[in-house]
């Protein structure tokens, strides 16, 4: 099978390769053209490191990054990969560094922020999917219940509770062939985000002659984590609302030797180390880096000159060791719901709810992670580390169900009820299991009539308030009279859903006034947000009404939300302020300065199964909606639908870069890839002198003749193929067209081939064990053809290759390796620009070998020669 990238009309992925680590390793490839700063701005996070050039907005994050151990978490769980696992993220991650130098290019943020690229390591996926998942179950909140328990009381502890403000929800439901038109099942949903540009989810079709796969892959992770259809199974989680990270209340104190924690058998020593946050404009943060038999300190360790209360984090990667990466490739592989269950046995982090579905019939609903048993108070509040009975003792057994109809999973207190404290509210479960069950004629077509309805379950608890109001304004009876009669519909176009949030936000404004004692609580800058009454009382406004809260009169707030609301006049439509507002480290906008912006209006709200969230005391703005939308179908894979936020392409201007936004508005699904167009690597340049040279891919069934009879040919002998016969070549040639590191071009001038022409990873070939690799390298082959001499004719071809290397594939650095008695093509090279390295034994495939010259050429060297043509402008379509 040959290595190559297929997009379709809106520029998704479809890589092809000949096997799996050939595979993966172009994912890696893809990801870093298509993504580079998204790549790369993760990467720093879990390191820690991005404050340096994001500011000092970003500080506390790349604080809480190094007190957390986050690399070093991320380093451990590799290193305790199967060896075939490693393998398969190594190679992931080896064509990431040989592609995000061209991506890079790309990507204006780089240059926005002068961020200077550096080689990822083997584990620097596992690190990204921490870093992107840490705070998913919400450990933040237990630091807020600590803080409400001190000031309101043991019994306030769940006084707030609905949903998380800043848990990650999604919605999910698997449908049955006994309620589907075809018979097969359907498995859709729409994972819930901070909608981020670009966006956390990238659409792609991975194919190998082990399996074709489509399915939405997270940037900067190799495989399909969370959503994929292998043609005989599919799969989809949502998070569970487990919770599985606790929070210590440490007690600290410094001695000669370092630091020590209370423990439950008295004093024992902590690991401890200090670090430096860089700051872009900003003077260096130092901190201490401590570490307790309960996990790390990510709040309060001690300084240089005091010791005191801390809180550390215990989560289970940090103590197992272990993520679940091994699921990954399994996952690719598996063809029925067994071979899911059975990979998604070995997950740790997150902890997800899993559904799936087979060709077979066969049907999974189950908890997939780690979960420890403990006490519940570990999982409601901080509690003291050196008490025994709160130590971990074990892992839940995770639950399943058996499935007989439909199934659905939306965050709710249902499948994971024992793992967890604080679950979604259950308007969105209860409404996709209503529609799912109203109809046994399911097709993937439908599938939007449920991902966009807008029916707002939650409503009633603050209609009913109203129902018994008197003394009412007539403009407030009026409005009172109107939102009764609504149908509760979040719909864009409604001006009652907007009447209905203005009252919402009114009354939650005046309930939040009543907890000012919950103000400015003290803890990490980056724990803030959760730390914030207004949030809590938007999220927790049911439970808080229903509650009989000593010297609150709900109803009366009600009243004068509604004639505060009923005093300001006529509301615009919801969809005039409830917009989305995609989120960018750098503030960057979604539209292309060349482009005409349109208005981003949405229908939806928190509790609808449309869930587009904003913060309903503060903002109508959307922050949080659906990260994708999916649609499998098992009768026929083809017939599958998805959809982005945005789109593709992570590059501003790319016209991939958000073309799938119009249909998300309005929650349309398009195609899964079908009809496809191969990524075009061609390159022509006109090189004064020369003419028109023209780089374009070999094609081994059109050109093998032409170049048996140039490799052939005495002259080639430094081409080590003389010898060789016809179906040598043949077979040598369509090898380098089935693997991604290495790439065959025929130049031609005026339609005439004039030169050969093979690039390659030096990470993958020979040459690279006889050279210090850097990230980004590009290796190059050159043979000319046979000709009668021409002045000048091999510099301007050599000038045309280096625009190809330099211009168009946009390599930092070009690897020659000529056999060391070439004389005349070492002396070429030099004339060029190269710089000389080490002569070095390369050991080739055959078990032959080569005494070659090493020459380098960068392409800042090369811009900046004395001499140097002018490169035309970079082309904005082909190889990158």
């Amino acid at each position: 099978m040959n290595a190559r990238v297929f997009r379709d009309a809106y520029g998704v992925p479809s890589l092809q390769a000949g096997d799996p680590l050939a595979l993966v390793y172009l994912q890696g490839v893809n990801a870093a053209r298509d993504r580079a700063w998204q790549l790369e701005l993760e990467r720093r996070r879990c390191l820690g490191t991005s404050a340096a050039f994001l500011g000092v907005e970003a500080a506390p994050w790349d604080v809480f990054a190094r007190q957390a151990r986050l690399a070093d978490t991320a380093r451990r769980c590799f290193d305790a990969l199967d060896d075939e696992t490693r393998e398969w993220v190594t190679a992931y991650v080896e064509g990431v560094n040989h592609a995000l130098p061209g991506g890079a290019s790309r990507a204006p943020e780089f240059a926005q922020t002068g961020l200077v690229l550096e080689e990822w390591e083997p584990w620097t996926p596992l690190g990204i999917w921490l870093a992107v998942h840490i705070l998913f179950a919400g450990f933040p909140t237990k630091l807020w219940r600590t803080h409400v328990a001190k000031h309101l009381g043991d019994e306030a502890l769940e006084l707030f509770t609905s949903e998380g403000p800043f848990g990650a929800g999604s919605n999910g439901w698997l449908i049955p062939g006994s309620h589907t038109a075809s018979g097969q099942a359907i498995v859709a949903g729409d994972p819930h985000r901070y909608i981020e540009s670009p966006g956390v989810y990238q659409q792609i079709r991975l194919t190998c002659p082990e399996y074709d796969v489509l399915g939405l892959a997270v940037p900067g992770i190799p495989g399909l984590a969370h959503f994929g259809h292998t043609g005989g199974v599919s799969w989809a989680i949502t998070n569970a609302m487990a919770d599985y990270q606790d929070l210590y209340e440490e007690q600290l104190r410094r001695t000669a030797d370092g630091v020590e924690a209370l423990g439950p058998s008295g004093w024992e020593a902590c690991a401890v180390h200090t670090e430096v946050v860089e700051v872009a404009d900003r003077e260096p943060i130092e901190i201490d880096v401590v570490e307790t038999e309960r996990g790390p300190v990510i709040s309060g360790a001690p300084s240089a000159a005091q010791a005191g209360a801390a809180v550390s984090l215990r989560y289970p990667p940090r103590v197992t060791g272990r993520l679940g990466f091994e699921a990954l490739p399994r996952l690719l592989q598996a063809t029925t719901v067994t071979e899911v269950d059975a990979a998604v046995d070995g997950w740790v982090e997150p902890v997800n709810v899993v559904l799936a579905a087979d060709t077979q019939g066969g049907l999974l609903h189950r908890v997939a992670g780690a979960v420890p048993r403990r006490r519940r108070d570990n999982m409601l509040r901080v509690v003291p580390g050196w008490e025994a009975e709160y130590q971990w003792d074990g892992w839940f057994e995770l639950p399943r169900e058996d499935v007989a109809g439909p199934a659905v999973m939306a965050n709710a207190r249902e499948l994971a009820a024992e793992l967890g404290v604080e679950f979604a509210a259950p308007h969105r479960s209860g409404r996709i299991r209503a529609l799912v069950n109203s109809r046994t004629d399911w097709t993937v077509d439908d599938m939007p009539s449920i991902h966009t309805d807008t029916f707002l379950g939650s409503a009633g608890a603050i209609l009913d308030l109203l129902v018994d109001l008197d003394e009412l304004s007539p403009e407030a009876v009026a409005l009172r009279t109107e939102l009764l009669s609504w149908d509760r519909r979040m719909d864009a176009t409604s001006t009652t859903a907007s009447s209905y949030a203005a009252v919402r936000k009114a009354l939650i404004s005046r309930l939040t006034d009543h907890f000012a004692v919950l103000e400015g609580a003290d803890c990490p800058e980056l724990f803030l947000p959760w730390m914030d009454p207004l949030t809590h009382v938007s999220y927790g406004l049911e439970n808080l009404i229903a509650t009989s809260l000593p010297g609150i009169n709900v109803a009366w707030l009600a009243r004068e939300a509604l004639e505060e609301v009923a005093a300001r006049g006529p509301r615009p439509a919801w969809g005039q302020t409830h917009q989305l507002a995609p989120l960018h480290a750098l503030r960057g906008p979604v539209f292309a300065p060349d482009e005409e912006p349109y208005d981003l209006e949405l229908s939806g709200d928190h509790h609808c199964v449309m869930s587009t969230s904003s913060l309903p005391g503060l903002t109508d703005v959307c922050l949080r909606a659906s990260a994708a939308r999916y649609a499998f179908d098992l009768a026929d894979r083809s017939s599958s639908r998805w959809v982005v936020p945005l789109g593709a392409s992570g590059v501003l201007g790319n016209p991939h870069h958000h073309d799938q936004l119009p249909q998300w508005l309005r929650g349309e699904l398009v195609p899964v890839p079908d009809e496809l167009t191969r990524e075009d690597r061609s390159y022509a340049t006109t090189i004064k002198g020369l003419g028109k040279v023209v780089i374009e891919e070999f094609d081994p069934a059109r050109d093998l003749d032409l170049i048996h009879s140039w490799v052939s040919a005495d002259r080639a002998i430094f081409w080590g193929m003389t010898e060789q016969s016809r179906a040598d070549i043949a077979s040598i040639y369509e090898f380098l067209d089935s693997v991604p590191t290495h790439h065959v071009y025929l130049a031609r001038l005026d339609d005439v081939p004039i030169a050969l022409l093979q690039t390659y990873d030096p990470q993958a070939d020979p040459a690279g064990a006889a050279y210090d690799v850097e990230a980004g390298d590009i290796g190059l082959h050159l043979l000319v053809a046979p000709g009668d001499p021409r002045r000048g004719f091999t510099g301007n071809l050599v000038t045309a290759l280096l625009r190809f290397v330099f211009e168009h594939l946009v390599h930092p650095r070009l690897v020659v390796e000529p056999d060391a008695r070439n004389t005349p093509a070492i002396e070429r090279f030099q004339r060029s620009g190269f710089a000389l390295g080490p002569q070095a034994k390369i050991t080739l495939p055959d078990g032959s070998s080569k005494q070659a010259q090493f020459a380098f050429l960068t392409r800042e060297a090369y811009l900046a020669r004395p001499g140097s043509v002018e490169l035309a402008p970079r082309p904005t379509s082909g190889r990158g």
